[in-house]
């Protein structure tokens, strides 16, 4: 097998999530989407809504996530550009529609065999997701205010 074809290979099995829901998040079912023998370390980050904003005048009461149709091939491709150097398992998912204070928007399991590359690419998938991934949210005050606030989760 040719190097090309073996890293091909690897990639495609580096990413073993990456969905785009309007379903609420499962943190376990990305655990077991990156169990692997090989991994001695498994990372995880979780995204959740906050009740306040520095730039909000008064408490936050929802996010509304909206998605570009394209958001989950890009979700993919940003995990599997977050995986290219390491031996990373990655599971990913964002979530969309109203999610209220306490809910999961983002969940992320990296599982490798060392801990330093799996913070490094749990690490980089996240802030790659908040600047590259169209979604967009739309933070709503609890008096009714509403601002959108741009690209990424």
């Amino acid at each position: 097998m040719s190097s090309i074809a073996r890293a091909s290979l690897r990639e495609a099995k580096s990413v073993r999530l990456a969905v785009i829901s309007s379903a609420p998040l499962d943190v376990d079912a990305h655990l077991r989407a990156v169990d692997d023998p090989s991994a001695g370390a498994v990372t995880t980050f979780v995204g959740r809504v906050r009740d306040h904003d520095p730039d909000a005048a008064i408490a936050v009461d929802a996010l509304e996530y909206s998605a570009h149709p394209d958001a989950e091939r890009a979700l993919q491709r940003i995990a599997e550009s977050a995986t290219d150097e390491s031996d990373a398992f990655v599971a990913v998912s964002h979530r969309v529609g109203r999610l209220s204070v306490g809910d999961i928007a983002v969940v992320i399991a990296v599982a490798s065999a060392h801990r330093g590359d799996a913070f490094a690419v749990c690490r980089t998938l996240i802030e790659t997701i908040k600047t590259d991934l169209p979604v967009w949210k739309r933070q709503v005050e609890i008096d009714g205010t509403a601002t959108w606030l741009g690209l990424g989760g």
